[in-house]
C-alpha cells in the first residue's frame, strides 16, 4: 500500500512472504540509489566534505554523495555529483563496489567509486546544501575517526573500501 511519495523517496507498506513461508507486514523506502565518491588529489589526499544534514541538526564530515537521477547511470551521477559538491571534475573513475546502507527498511543502494585525476572546475551546489569542501590527508582521516568526529556510515564504509580505515 503507497502511503507517501517525497521529493526523493516513497514509503509503502507491504505483506511480504519471508523465506519458511511466514508473512509479514513490512515498511519499506524506496530510493532511486545513490554513489559516493572519493576524491583523490594524491595518494594520500583528497577531499572531504564538511556539511550541514537538517534532519541530524548538525554538520558531518562526509564524502560527496549523490542521488540517481531518473535514467541516469551511476557513472555519470558520479561524474555530476563531483563537480556539483567538490568544484573538481575527474579523468579516472574506478568502481570500488557498494552498499545498502540501511537494508532493514530502504532500497537505497550506494555505488562507491574511487575518482583520481582531478582538475579544478566551479562547484554549483543545490541551493539547499551547505558544502565546504576541504583537502585532508590519510592521517587527519583517521583523526577524524579515532576522535568521534567521522560518524557518517556510508563514508566510514567508503574509507574501509579503499583501505583508509
Amino acid at each position: 500500500m503507497f502511503i507517501y511519495k517525497g521529493r526523493v523517496i516513497r514509503v509503502y507498506k507491504e505483506r511480504r512472504r519471508l523465506p519458511g513461508g511466514i508473512r509479514a507486514d513490512i515498511d519499506v523506502i524506496k530510493h532511486p540509489g545513490a554513489v559516493l565518491i572519493i576524491p583523490f588529489l594524491a595518494k594520500d589526499k583528497i577531499v572531504l566534505l564538511r556539511q550541514f544534514r537538517p534532519v541530524v541538526k548538525r554538520y558531518l564530515y562526509e564524502l560527496p554523495v549523490g542521488t540517481l537521477n531518473t535514467g541516469e547511470t551511476p557513472l555519470e551521477c558520479a561524474k555530476r555529483e563531483i563537480i556539483e559538491e567538490t568544484g573538481f571534475r575527474a579523468d579516472i573513475w574506478t568502481l570500488l563496489g557498494a552498499i545498502y546502507p540501511v537494508p532493514g527498511y530502504s532500497t537505497e543502494k550506494i555505488h562507491i567509486y574511487k575518482a583520481q585525476g582531478l582538475t579544478k572546475e566551479s562547484a554549483c551546489c543545490d541551493a539547499d546544501e551547505i558544502i565546504e569542501p576541504m583537502i585532508v590527508s590519510r592521517a587527519r582521516v583517521r583523526s577524524f575517526f579515532k576522535s568521534g568526529r567521522l560518524i557518517d556510515a556510508k563514508t566510514i564504509s567508503a574509507f574501509v573500501f579503499c583501505g583508509w580505515l
